[in-house]
């Protein structure tokens, strides 16, 4: 893989800005006017998982907040910051929820390896993997193993967002975006969208019943 030097970066913006001003000569006084995305994605903050990338979209079109193997917690106010802005504000019509394999904070956690902040920052990934011991470590392959966390990973964070100020403000107003969780395979570049139990979520109370 070839890495940039810290130069080239400044460089290649000028070269983007000045293509993207041929194609259209109105395009960056079109984007200062505002922004009006559809979709908020919490991601990972992987130098792997440039979403933009994957999913083909432009700037202005997805509201990002991205961390170490995207993790929703109640007490991030940085998270929850972003997340009041996209549903109160920008009134997103969806949120996504991607995590990714091979990622390696869900390796750490499932091993058990990971120290000081980066420790304490996983370990909720380390709790779903011994909650789901017996059904991770039937898979044969330690990769398929580490890869499985994390989907559950994604399916926790997105329970942990209804479980959230925001959302339950937004759900009893009855105006609130539709929730999904996705896990980009970087071995082939495809997103697989995950099956979440809305169903079982009903029934408790996490979700309203018209989700």
């Amino acid at each position: 893989m070839h890495y940039h030097k810290y130069e080239d970066l400044l460089n290649n913006n000028q070269e983007w800005a000045q293509e993207k001003l041929i194609q259209d000569p109105d395009y960056f006084e079109t984007l200062s006017k505002g922004q009006k995305p559809p979709f908020l994605f919490i991601g990972c903050s992987d130098s792997r998982m440039p979403l933009n990338n994957f999913t083909k979209t432009e700037p202005g079109e997805l509201f990002i907040h991205r961390n170490v193997a995207n993790q929703v917690s109640l007490t991030d106010m940085n998270l929850l910051a972003v997340l009041e802005y996209a549903v109160d504000a920008l009134k997103v019509e969806h949120i996504v929820i991607c995590g990714h394999y091979f990622c390696g904070g869900v390796a750490a956690a499932y091993a058990g390896t990971a120290t000081g902040v980066v420790e304490s920052w996983v370990n909720p990934i380390r709790e779903i993997y011994l909650t789901h011991r017996s059904e991770i470590d039937q898979l044969e392959n330690e990769e398929d193993r580490i890869n499985r966390l994390a989907e559950l990973n994604v399916i926790a964070q997105v329970k942990n967002i209804c479980n959230t100020s925001v959302m339950h403000r937004a759900f009893k107003n009855e105006t609130y975006p539709k929730l999904h969780g996705w896990v980009l395979d970087i071995r082939i570049g495809k997103i697989k969208e995950l099956a979440l139990p809305i169903e079982e979520w009903q029934s408790i109370g996490i979700l309203p019943v018209s989700q």
